[in-house]
């Protein structure tokens, strides 16, 4: 949860958030640090603090500034941070850079979680998608439908937006440009680029934050856009004529890994055991809606309402409607695309 208030906004100061759970007197105390604002708030009730409970151990918070500030922790020798959650693309940046220990998967059962989703030295926590919103009050009864829709300019005119990070927008450019779900990996890079300067002229704005993405099409600034699902829920449930689609919407992962250096590794190991557990991923859909678990088996562990099924972007039915991000693929090629991703949206 790459970036923002679901993984790249919303990221404060590395200051100490007020999160401390308590538990039985005298047991290990863990500092987990993660991006801050609503994402990490809802992130403790619903993972981290029932499975520092349930490990028995005490939980303490932080907010980070990224990949940069835990590189800072790691390089001191003696990090203050044990734990840190990010988007699983910076996860396995890390990883290659040896910031993280690695994960015990003999202590945390990875059964259940794609291999996608998790790596030698980190694992997958949760889940978000960017998806395609419009304004219902501009295209009626025939709004688009995919990625292609939004490309059609003719057929869809209309203002568009999409984000200044390249990660989803390289794979949606490749959907809009035809490519099939299953083609999209490895990523042409000449393909994608190319077929998002064909759009380029109708982007009114290139958004930079979960919070401007979502007062674009509320405002009506913008007539379609890129946008995270959970973002876009929140503009629906404020009454905008908005509506979205997880068609062909691509799924991103939040991510946990300890810090190289920590001085509780056997401690945090517990507790990301429990986080990634089924049980406890089967908080996800009922208290973060619009999010999923990493864990797919947290769906067979328990049995959620229709309405629930419906707005979580893992549930059987919307992940396969989607595609997958491949957190390795960008970290293996992050810094060339991010450099001509830049000079596309400048030129």
């Amino acid at each position: 949860m790459k970036r923002r208030s679901h993984i790249k906004t919303g990221m404060l100061a590395a200051t100490a958030m007020a999160v401390a759970i308590s538990t039985a007197h005298g047991a290990d105390t863990l500092t987990i640090a993660g991006l801050g604002g609503k994402l990490q708030d809802d992130l403790t009730a619903t993972l981290f603090a029932p499975a520092a409970e349930k490990a028995g151990v005490e939980l303490r918070g932080q907010s980070h500034d990224g990949l940069a500030g835990v590189r800072v922790q790691v390089q001191s020798g003696s990090p203050g941070w044990d734990v840190a959650h990010l988007g699983a693309e910076d996860c396995a940046i890390g990883a290659g850079e040896g910031l993280f220990e690695p994960i015990d998967y003999q202590v945390v059962d990875a059964d259940g979680i794609a291999e996608s989703a998790r790596g030698e030295n980190w694992v997958g926590t949760n889940t978000y998608s960017v998806v395609l919103a419009w304004r219902t009050d501009k295209y009626g009864d025939n709004p688009p439908k995919d990625w292609k829709d939004f490309w059609d300019v003719e057929a869809f005119p209309g203002r568009r937006a999409l984000s200044v990070y390249p990660q989803e927008m390289m794979e949606i450019a490749l959907l809009g440009d035809g490519v099939a779900r299953e083609d999209v990996y490895p990523l042409d890079t000449e393909r994608s680029l190319a077929a998002l300067e064909k759009i380029k002229p109708h982007i009114g704005v290139w958004w930079s934050s979960g919070a401007q993405s979502a007062q674009l099409i509320k405002d009506g600034e913008v007539d379609m856009e890129a946008i995270w699902g959970s973002r876009v829920a929140g503009v629906i449930a404020d009454g905008a004529p908005v509506a979205f689609t997880y068609q062909d919407g691509v799924i991103g992962f939040g991510c946990v890994a300890v810090l190289k250096g920590s001085k509780n590794v056997e401690a945090a190991q517990k507790l990301i055991a429990n986080i990634v557990s089924p049980e406890i991923q089967a908080r996800i859909p009922t208290m973060m809606s619009y999010y999923g678990p990493a864990n797919r088996k947290a769906f067979e562990v328990k049995e959620f309402p229709a309405d629930v099924i419906a707005q979580s972007n893992a549930s059987p039915e919307n992940a396969g409607r989607q595609i997958v991000m491949q957190p390795n693929w960008w970290a293996e090629h992050n810094q060339d695309v991010r450099e001509d991703y830049k000079n596309l949206m400048i030129e």
